[in-house]
């Protein structure tokens, strides 16, 4: 049996644990993006998070998930020495429990890791959204997710797979817009 021999139910009590834990503490959350749900707000407005560390290179992206509302801006401080690491990921945003619950869990899989090692763990986590919840062959690629296997059982839902993988595309793209930064 994969999914650390689990059964199909112990997976959904441990994803709801996971998706109400990031409810409750959203890991990497912060506020720094201008609110464009608000009526007042400016879709045209830009917002510039400078690097927290003086060895790094920042870079930020905009996600919105037009079929249901869900957005965040996700800020990456890529470190100036190789190999090249994620030293600093935040995030600020708004959405469903399952788009705010892949932020939390991509900023504890990613932030200190090396722009490869996250980049791989985006496409085992992409992998993982394309399975339609049968979850990956592979039990180290598993593993390598940790809490982010609870999301197997969203790959099952077509409409919910963009509200896991939000995040993760808006890391790649912060990653990509920090290290041309460098060049």
């Amino acid at each position: 049996m994969s999914d650390f021999e689990m059964s199909g139910s112990d997976l959904e009590q441990m994803y709801q644990e996971v998706i109400l834990e990031a409810a409750k503490n959203p890991h990497g959350k912060e506020h720094f993006a201008p609110d464009l749900a608000s009526e007042n707000a400016s879709h045209a407005a830009e917002t510039t998070v400078q690097a927290s560390h003086e060895y790094c290179t920042p870079g930020e992206s905009h996600q919105f998930n037009p079929t249901c509302g869900d957005e965040a801006t996700i800020h990456a401080e890529v470190s100036d020495a190789e190999p090249y690491t994620i030293e600093r990921l935040v995030w600020d945003g708004h959405g469903c429990s399952i788009s705010q619950a892949s932020l939390s869990v991509m900023v504890d899989l990613v932030e200190g890791k090396t722009v490869d090692e996250a980049m791989k763990l985006a496409e085992t986590f992409h992998k993982l959204m394309e399975s339609r919840g049968k979850g990956l062959n592979d039990e180290q690629a598993e593993e390598s997710l940790e809490d982010g296997i609870v999301f197997q059982g969203v790959s099952q839902y077509p409409m919910r797979i963009k509200c896991a993988l939000l995040g993760w595309e808006g890391m790649k793209d912060a990653v990509a817009k920090a290290l041309a930064a460098k060049a």
